[in-house]
């Protein structure tokens, strides 16, 4: 059951010259662990095997989510963030992605009001959507209605359509819940689903496993798009409301006569991209060339400049250290001048030397001279809007950029003259600098700056002509 139109990846169907309605919703929880994941992913999943064109979506920032929408739909999940994406891009993409489809469907992030404004309620609001809520009735059973009940006038402006009882016991605890809520609340009662183990999603450290690693095979796959089926009305879902969507999405980026070449590490340790930062690269003028750090011997041939994303370096440090001939030349490109630019992961790949929990060392790229060192607690988490403190690849000083970080590990070491040219919030220093390469924790995203990719795609012409 899982979806292998490779095709669907890059270019969706050729949207039409007009305005249309489509169907769409979001689908929230009262708070993470609800099991929205799950029941998101088996809607995605069940609703493409009816044939249906499906667009996913994300709230929030996460990495994880959207290849498992990937996973179920075959096609590419955007991340909608008001916060770190603003409101034009969000709305821009979702129209966008939504044309020519036959239903998108936005997961929510955390609970459905937390994060303020970038919060899925905000989405939900700012997108227009109907809210379907996903309620973990385990060990509730009228008193699931009050929490709905709740949820349902917090905030008028929200419009809960819809709500899913999530690990339901049996027949009996369903009619209790039935009862309450049909007559306290106003939300559609869409479906009850049961527990079933087979269907949880193994996680770790930085969240659930990556739709690549396929953490439901495709035998679990089929059971959730049987159970949903069973168990959840779609029909009703579909039926929620519609959105409005336009082809007309206007974008800063110049027109570019000649394209430059982008080599982008992307394999399970680089695994952590937006995939719209890389729309938005190739439309700056950017062809982007894969690469594998951990299984290629050799950077891709012409290239101009060099993007190493994060994920899951940690998890693979002994392989990619013997992979000697491809730290080394990675070193290479770097202390030659070449351009680069790497994100958390990609910036611990190229320190000296990374220590695992073990407590056992394994030599990296040596871009910079420093060491990092994984442990087993949260080191930080939040958004954030880097100023840049002197002109560099990303821009002229002062500007501000968007990004995110989510990261275990920590700075050991690091030499005391090498640059910092991000300016946090907070007052701290972030973004290193190495003669033409940047390294950091922070992600960035693009959807608010796409004049700052312009001026990366200037600054590697510039570095070219010497």
């Amino acid at each position: 059951m899982i979806a292998q139109n490779d095709s669907t990846l890059s270019s969706d169907r050729a949207p039409s010259s007009f305005d249309s309605q489509i169907p769409a919703f979001l689908i929230g929880g009262t708070a993470s662990g609800s099991g929205k994941t799950t029941i998101t992913l088996g809607i995605l999943a069940a609703l493409a095997a009816r044939g249906l064109a499906v667009q996913p979506f994300k709230c929030g920032p996460d990495f994880i989510d959207p290849t498992l929408h990937r996973m179920a739909t075959g096609r590419i999940s955007s991340n909608l963030d008001l916060r770190m994406c603003g409101l034009g891009f969000c709305r821009k993409t979702f129209s966008r992605r939504l044309s020519g489809q036959d239903v998108g469907v936005v997961e929510g992030v955390m609970g459905l009001f937390d994060g303020n404004r970038s919060s899925s309620a905000a989405l939900a609001t700012a997108l227009a959507l109907p809210v379907v809520l996903v309620i973990d009735a385990r060990s509730a059973a009228e008193s699931v209605a009050a929490v709905l009940k709740g949820f349902e006038v917090y905030d008028a402006q929200v419009q809960i359509k819809g709500v899913i009882f999530n690990r339901v016991g049996s027949e009996r605890h369903a009619e209790l819940i039935r009862g309450a809520v049909e007559h306290s609340c106003q939300a559609r009662i869409l479906g009850f689903f049961p527990r079933d183990s087979r269907f949880e999603i193994p996680d770790r450290h930085l969240g659930l496993h990556m739709g690549e690693e396929s953490p439901l095979d495709g035998i679990q796959l089929a059971g959730l798009v049987a159970a949903v089926e069973k168990h959840i009305d779609l029909d009703g879902l579909m039926s929620l409301g519609t959105s409005r969507v336009s082809n007309q999405v206007d974008s800063p980026l110049q027109l570019r006569a000649t394209s430059l070449k982008l080599a982008v590490a992307r394999d399970m340790p680089f695994c952590f991209y937006y995939e719209d930062n890389l729309a938005i690269l190739e439309k700056a003028g950017f062809e982007l060339l894969m690469f594998s750090p951990l299984h290629d011997q050799r950077l891709p041939a012409g290239m101009d400049a060099l993007y190493l994303g994060g994920g899951y370096p940690e998890l693979y440090a002994s392989a990619l250290s013997r992979n000697v001939a491809m730290r080394t030349a990675i070193a290479a490109w770097a202390k030659g001048g070449g351009v680069v630019h790497a994100e958390c992961g990609g910036f611990m790949y190229l320190c000296e030397e990374l220590i695992d929990l073990d407590g056992k060392a394994h030599a990296m790229a040596g871009v910079f001279p420093a060491t990092v060192k994984m442990q087993s607690r949260l080191s930080r988490l939040g958004y954030r809007q880097p100023r840049l403190r002197k002109d560099c690849l990303w821009g002229k000083k002062g500007e501000a950029l968007h990004g995110h970080e989510f990261h275990y590990s920590v700075i050991e070491r690091m030499d005391s003259d090498v640059e910092t040219i991000y300016q946090l919030e907070d007052g701290r220093a972030e973004g290193f600098k190495v003669g033409n390469t940047v390294g950091g924790y922070i992600h960035l995203h693009f959807g608010q700056t796409e004049k700052n990719v312009d001026a990366f795609y200037n600054y590697i012409m510039q570095i070219q002509k010497g």
